[in-house]
């Protein structure tokens, strides 16, 4: 996992140099465009009687849509080039590779990083609306951690959410699912004895039986269909937060409701 890790961060960093260069030159592009712009407006203004061959020029390239567009145009590839910048970033905190000591880090952060990264899955597509996401970030201070193996754990819950989300759907329109939305809660918040950060995660999928909730943490367990889970994820969270991290994992579910899991991890 940490080699993993530093490649992932490595990759990120390298997609962070082409795409500051990128966003400058747009910058700069928009700014050139702009007074560009202003100067043919000057120039149609002082012209009251441009020759044939520029009004042909300017009918065959419809010129006003292009006034119009241009700085449209930009304005999109400026937002798909931020989108890019906010995905590497997230890689690079999701993929911290601080395996070798704890560091003070913003637990919020990780999760954010995680939902970036997550965004895929948690998107409308044909069989329903996109899934909600409730993020109640409670005020709470830094947190000494292994924040690349925490975010690990993360991805292993929240995906879990979605899979369970996914399951509840089966059988449901599309109309019914925007009636009834699929939700996930993220609420980070300080124990009653303030010694702890509690990160909970909850989804409002079917939730699960006692027997099944005994199980969900045994190495190789799972309900899910073959193919779907390798039944691993939730027992290596639980080794990441305890015995890593010294914390606690635990979850809570109620059939017809939903699962929460809470991740509680101690303050130094």
């Amino acid at each position: 996992m940490s080699a993993i890790g530093q490649l992932i961060a490595g990759i990120a960093h390298e997609i962070n140099n082409p795409v500051g260069c990128i966003v400058g030159n747009i910058q700069e592009a928009t700014n050139v465009i702009q007074d560009l712009i202003e100067y043919l407006h000057i120039c149609q203004k002082e012209c009251q009687i441009p020759g044939f061959e520029i009004e042909k020029k300017a009918v065959e390239i419809d010129l006003e849509f292009l006034i119009e567009d241009l700085p449209k145009m930009l304005f999109s590839m400026k937002t798909g080039i931020d989108r890019i910048r906010n995905i590497s970033n997230s890689l690079r905190r999701f993929s911290r590779a601080d395996s070798e000591y704890k560091v003070l880090a913003d637990i919020r952060e990780g999760i954010d990083s995680t939902l970036m990264i997550l965004q895929h899955r948690l998107k409308a597509n044909h069989h329903r609306p996109a899934i909600q996401i409730i993020t109640n970030y409670g005020d709470i201070p830094l947190l000494k951690c292994y924040l690349g193996q925490l975010n690990q754990v993360f991805m292993n819950v929240l995906a879990n959410a979605i899979d369970a989300l996914e399951e509840a759907n089966q059988g449901e329109t599309f109309a019914y699912i925007e009636s009834a939305p699929n939700i996930i809660t993220i609420t980070t918040q300080l124990s009653n004895c303030q010694e702890d950060v509690l990160i909970k995660i909850k989804d409002n999928g079917k939730g699960m039986s006692e027997k099944i909730i005994s199980q969900i943490f045994d190495y190789s367990f799972t309900t899910k269909a073959v193919g779907k889970g390798t039944g691993i994820g939730l027992s290596i969270s639980r080794q990441i937060v305890e015995e890593t991290q010294g914390g606690c994992l635990t979850c809570s579910s109620i059939l017809g409701e939903g699962t929460e899991f809470t991740i509680a991890l101690h303050l130094e």
